[in-house]
């Protein structure tokens, strides 16, 4: 008897309808499983078959043909494990019940019949769901994560015979309850706040902006000066996520199997810190299922790359292309995907070897070949990507112990929201949100300037040996500036604050 059952495979973001078809045949006993199938999948069979006897159910002893169509698509991973015993007990006239074909069925089965979490199931089905399915049974520890799923009527089993009983209507079910994602978002915690950070006004303005307007910085200070302090406070003032761009990190995070079960949704912006070892595929993603990288897992959120230039040369290059198209195409033999990459980054690092080279506090001790090696560790390419450049010296005694708080990052916060909600209503049809996302006609509509702001751009210009791109750095920036200000125009002084962010190219290029 030939039985047939929906299942979904997953490439990169988007999940891939899979039909399982069982055939049971008279025959020696075997199963051969055809269809580009994965090692995974292969060794499926044999979980398969102490899942069905261990659930009380008959292993048919004859010959099964298993097919997953269509057949030109690349599959791999365990959650088709489920389907697979669904269409076989469905072929042996074991389920009684028609209505298994209404289904999607996604999970991993364990030797003793239970179904197991997978990664992968937030983007599998929301695909499905743009596909017309709208009934769907997942495991029970991917439970949360599809209540977040709208249209979707899903039902979250424990086991092989929870499912047969579903399906056979012998059994009480009722779907995942729909969740509320404002609910799950009362719940974050805030980490370290702008008020402990002493002094540092000019660095706490700068990353102010570069939060507001999605804009890359770089911090450059001694040690001590509390570059690593501020960077971590940016989480506490980046503005609030929205349902869809929490949906869009969750699907990410899913795919990566870093997502937290008992929350089921991303409900913070996220803040990545890889280590400075880290390698090319660990940042840009890759291996052979081509999983997302570190660019990828701090879409909407932070990429922190402490003391940049000791990360490897390779690494920082392969920043570049994300950086300017907010996108990363992960190429391999199997499979080629696509991720977004729409994160802000934040690095620091020391300004010579011995990290007091400009500093008011502290001697430095380096030649100007040495610190000229230093430096050329970061590209020129690179750096022109990067908006805002940020000098961090060190504090004084009296700044560290003297003084009450500073402005806490929930006031921040309020300007930072109000920016982002000026830029998604001016982008409203050019599928932007962000001033950093301008592109260069964009930028020639939106940030205009007058005679003695284009005067002053261009004298920058000229004595900062700025690039084309980092010209069109200083007037995103500008822009940003003028909507913490509530400006409708560009003024001179936005241009000349935004310029005092470029000083590394003034202290290293004039």
């Amino acid at each position: 008897m030939l039985a047939k059952v929906k299942s979904y495979a997953l490439i990169g973001l988007n999940g891939a309808e899979v039909e399982i078809e069982v055939d049971i045949n008279a025959g020696l006993p075997v199963v051969d499983i055809v269809g580009l199938a994965g090692t995974a999948i292969k060794e499926s069979k044999e979980r398969i078959r102490s899942a069905i006897k261990n659930s009380g159910f008959m292993y048919p002893i004859k010959r099964v043909t298993v097919n997953l169509a269509p057949a030109d698509l690349k599959k791999d991973g365990p959650w088709f494990d489920l389907a697979i015993a669904v269409a076989m007990l469905a072929a042996s006239e074991q389920v009684t019940g028609r209505g298994y074909k209404d289904f999607v069925f996604l999970g991993e089965l364990s030797l003793d019949g239970g179904v197991r979490k997978i990664d992968g199931v937030m983007p599998v089905l929301i695909s499905a769901v743009q596909n017309g399915h709208t009934r769907f049974v997942v495991p029970s520890g991917n439970a949360v994560e599809a209540g977040y799923i709208e249209n979707a009527e899903v039902y979250a089993v424990d086991s092989l015979s929870d499912v047969v009983a579903l399906i056979n209507g012998t059994g009480e079910f009722s779907p995942v309850v729909g969740r509320s994602f404002d609910a799950a978002v009362n719940s974050f915690v805030l980490g370290a706040d702008f008020s402990e950070v002493k002094g540092q006004l000019f660095a706490k303005r700068g990353l102010e902006i570069a939060v507001s307007g999605g804009h890359n910085v770089i911090m450059t200070g001694p040690p001590g000066a509390g570059k690593t302090m501020l960077a971590r406070c940016v989480p506490g003032i980046m503005p609030d996520l929205t349902f869809k761009e929490a949906i869009e990190i969750t699907k990410i995070h899913s795919i990566a199997g870093i997502l937290d079960a008992e929350k089921g949704i991303v409900t913070s912006r996220p803040f990545r810190t890889p280590h400075h070892t880290t390698t090319v595929p660990t940042i840009v993603g890759g291996g052979m299922k081509s999983k997302p990288g570190e660019v990828s897992l701090a879409n909407l959120g932070v990429l922190f790359l402490d003391e940049m230039p000791e990360y490897p040369r390779a690494v920082l290059e392969a920043l570049r292309q994300p950086l300017e198209d907010r996108r990363v195409t992960v190429a391999r033999v199997q499979r080629t995907v696509d991720y977004p990459a729409n994160f802000v980054l934040i690095a620091s690092m020391n300004p010579c070897p011995c990290g007091n080279y400009g500093s008011k506090t502290a001697e430095c001790r380096c030649t100007a070949t040495q610190i000229h090696n230093y430096l050329s560790k970061l590209s020129g390419p690179l750096m022109d990507r990067i908006d805002l450049q940020i000098e961090v010296d060190g504090i004084t005694y009296v700044e560290l112990r003297g003084g009450g708080d500073g402005e806490n990052s929930a006031a921040i916060k309020v300007r930072a929201n109000h920016a982002r909600e000026v830029q998604r209503a001016r982008f409203a049809t050019d599928g932007i949100s962000m001033n950093a996302e301008m592109s260069n006609s964009m930028i020639k509509k939106y940030c205009g300037l007058d005679t003695d702001g284009e005067r002053l751009l261009d004298r920058a210009f000229q004595r900062l040996n700025m690039s084309a791109r980092g010209a069109t750095r200083v007037l995103k920036v500008a822009r940003t500036i003028a909507d913490l200000e509530g400006a409708k125009d560009i003024l001179p002084k936005h241009v000349a604050e935004a310029i005092q962010y470029r000083s590394l190219d003034r202290k290293y290029n004039a």
